[in-house]
């Protein structure tokens, strides 16, 4: 069988896939689960051609390592063959651990499990079942590879997931603003002292791919009515989990997605036994997506009613502010739509949410992006680039919002 296969990508046109064993980790029923589990969840429903899934993401940023390795293959950076495999499997599988709706029911479906500790243990599994030959990805995963570059290339603040997802998600919702240049930055990244850098030339492409980072989180990753669907959706999952675990096989779902609403599962749960591993590889969009066509007409009406919203898309109206909502006025909406529901103050809980949204383009310490100059001293793009966008863009901005149905007047 002809295991070397070219896939024709819409963003970057023709990627190659290098060898057998790629291939047969791309054909694995664990990496082909992210065909069905979108890559920016309910952004489809401000942007509606915000469809791409995990998988294409994946393997563009498989692409776009592959281009970065060369690259520092041509500057005299050493990389061996399995090093360099090593990398393209690490970056393939980065997102292997995401859930339904990527990381809009993270810590909702399940227990305070970060996608990324997921994917390390289906790495550490698919190692098992290839016979080691994953042992140097997971290493450069973990970032105990020898070459900390490597790691930096798979997990940093100017990583190829972002390069990936910025230049992706800006196609796909058409929002232009987005647009990075991700090919000269790829071209300005060097090594030195085994850290990955940027030369100096490439800092005004640094600069635009960090406001354009902080553009896309305010314009679509954190844009209102997306927040607005997101917290419907969990309210959604929190009722489905209260009725399933006071009434057990009332609500009409997958049995592995029965499996996450009938127990809390953490760390520890997928740790201590294999089911819950498979179950969860089990899981994508569409588990949810059935379960709530069907709980649209389930007899409980606060569940009804939450995924007939959804399903019509009658989104929650939410309001942005620069102080949290006060305690007397959260009390004094729950009144209000305790009364205009007809339901018990302990439910409005379903309706009505307040939060905070945070928006940070560069963290100064952590991880930092280094610049280096040409006679060879290296310093953090803050203080090399002398710009004061850089310098704004590395204080956090919060917003606080409440969230409601429309059809109540608050």
């Amino acid at each position: 069988m002809n295991k070397r296969k070219i896939i024709n990508d819409p963003v970057y046109g023709f990627i190659t896939i290098r060898n057998e064993l790629i291939f047969d980790i791309i054909n694995h029923p664990s990496f082909q689960r992210l065909r069905r589990i979108k890559q920016m969840g309910l952004a489809e429903l401000v942007y509606p051609g915000a469809h791409h899934t995990r998988f294409h993401h994946a393997l563009g940023a498989m692409h776009l390592m592959s281009i970065t390795l060369d690259n520092l293959r041509n500057k005299g950076v050493e990389i061996s063959e399995s090093e360099y495999e090593g990398a393209l499997i690490a970056i393939l599988l980065h997102d292997v651990g995401h859930g339904p709706f990527s990381h809009a029911l993270e810590f909702s479906l399940l227990e305070d499990v970060p996608h990324e500790h997921l994917s390390r243990i289906i790495i550490s599994r698919l190692n098992q079942e290839f016979n080691g030959a994953l042992t140097m990805a997971l290493d450069i995963f973990n970032g105990s590879c020898h070459k900390p570059f490597l790691h930096q290339l798979v997990s940093s603040q100017l990583d190829i997931d972002r390069l990936d997802y910025l230049k992706r998600d800006s196609f796909f919702s058409g929002v232009s603003e987005g647009t990075i240049g991700a090919d000269r930055i790829i071209k300005m990244l060097n090594v030195k002292d085994g850290q990955l850098v940027v030369e100096e030339k490439g800092i005004y492409s640094i600069e635009n791919f960090l406001s354009a980072r902080r553009l896309m989180y305010w314009q679509v990753y954190l844009h209102k009515a997306g927040v607005s669907a997101e917290k419907m959706l969990v309210s959604i999952i929190n009722r489905a989990k209260k009725l399933t675990r006071k009434q057990p096989e009332t609500l009409f779902m997958s049995d592995s997605l029965r499996l996450f609403f009938e127990q809390e599962i953490g760390l520890e749960q997928f740790a201590e036994n294999p089911r819950i591993l498979e179950a969860f590889l089990d899981l994508d969009d569409y588990d949810l997506w059935g379960a709530i066509k069907i709980w649209a007409k389930h007899k409980d009406p606060i569940l009804s009613k939450l995924c007939q919203m959804l399903l019509n898309r009658e989104l929650f109206k939410i309001h942005f502010s620069q102080e949290p909502t006060s305690r007397e006025e959260k009390e004094a909406f729950q009144t209000k739509i305790a009364e205009a529901y007809g339901i018990k103050p302990k439910d409005v809980k379903y309706f009505f949410s307040t939060g905070q949204v945070t928006n940070n383009a560069y963290l100064a310490n952590d991880k930092k992006i280094m610049i280096v100059s040409k006679n060879g001293e290296v310093r953090d793009v803050v203080e090399a680039a002398d710009l004061p966008n850089i310098k704004a863009m590395s204080k956090i901005v919060r917003k606080y919002y409440r969230c409601w149905p429309k059809d109540i007047n608050l």
